[in-house]
């Protein structure tokens, strides 16, 4: 069990490697802002792909020694983002964090079948949460990628963020896969699509399915509702039906719940970062940390 997010950062600054996080068009000063601040507290070491004048300059303003990060000297956005993948093929990143770029611009280089770095099939943005009132960190996917996902598309994103726990030391997490009622109705597809994902199962995981928001948060509902299940009130995983209930869930939890959120993009080599400008500043330095913490890949090894 993963009890906040200090453990999360506690468990990166232990690793006896130091990771790489890999900026692509760097030269954004809020996107800096997370990284520098990342990289003071020993989470991280950046590489900074992009202008590099601009880049020294948004640093200098940042109080922040140039020399400590690796700054790669390039101008064109597509360049930068095709870098990024180099590195990442190389060993020598262990995650891709958007800059100054369109989200379509680096994800169209990423997801190239013939030179981009997409791992499996199905891309999904999985949100890792802290709440006051919740027991554990937990995750919601997908929150922000895909919009009204398919279920096989939906045990694809599950199979994602199972990897995502693995790599965090969770060994069976729970899985919810939410809908509105906890018992299979011919009018809902959720539940349907639900009853289907836990018969058919995942591996390396629990699911149950389809189960409330209630059911799977609150032990005391299961409870009083006499229903039965491991994941009940201790779920790790939360997969919502569609774009839409999954973004209002986190934004929920943040903006009136006192929750905090971290989210990374998975299902390529290495997990990217696709942080909106307008996240706070908690927001991004969390996205940072846990996709490092997850991004290990084979980059420990390689740089041994």
């Amino acid at each position: 069990m993963i009890k906040d997010f200090n453990q999360l950062k506690q468990m990166l600054k232990e690793k006896p490697v130091k990771r790489t996080v890999a900026v692509v068009a760097a030269q954004d000063g809020h996107t800096l802002e997370a990284v520098v601040h990342a990289a003071k507290d020993g989470m991280i070491n950046p590489i900074l792909i992009g202008r590099e004048d601009e880049i020294r300059d948004i640093l200098r303003n940042l109080d922040y020694d140039a020399s400590l990060a690796r700054i790669i000297s390039v101008d064109d956005p597509v360049e930068c983002a095709k870098k990024a993948v180099e590195l990442a093929k190389e060993g020598k990143a262990d995650c891709i964090m958007k800059g100054r770029l369109e989200t379509g611009t680096l994800m169209k280089v990423l997801v190239n079948r013939e030179t981009g770095i997409r791992k499996n099939d199905v891309m999904s943005l999985l949100a890792f949460m802290e709440s006051p009132h919740y027991h554990k960190v937990f995750g919601i996917t997908d929150v922000g990628l895909l919009t009204y996902p398919t279920k096989d598309q939906k045990k694809a994103a599950i199979q994602n963020a199972v990897a995502a726990f693995h790599s965090l030391g969770v060994e069976t997490p729970k899985v919810a896969v939410i809908a509105a009622v906890e018992k299979v109705n011919p009018k809902m597809k959720e539940s349907v699509e639900a009853d289907a994902i836990k018969a058919e199962g995942v591996e390396g995981c629990i699911i149950e399915g389809p189960i409330s928001y209630d059911l799977a948060m609150d032990p005391s509902s299961a409870g009083i509702k006499g229903y039965e299940s491991p994941v009940a009130g201790d779920a790790d995983l939360l997969v919502m039906p569609d774009i839409v209930s999954g973004n209002v869930a986190a934004k929920t939890i943040t903006c009136i719940g006192g929750g905090r959120t971290g989210g990374t993009v998975l299902g390529a080599m290495v997990p990217v970062l696709l942080v909106s400008r307008a996240a706070s500043a908690d927001d991004k330095y969390m996205s940072i940390v846990i996709s490092a913490l997850i991004g290990k890949g084979n980059q420990e090894v390689d740089r041994q």
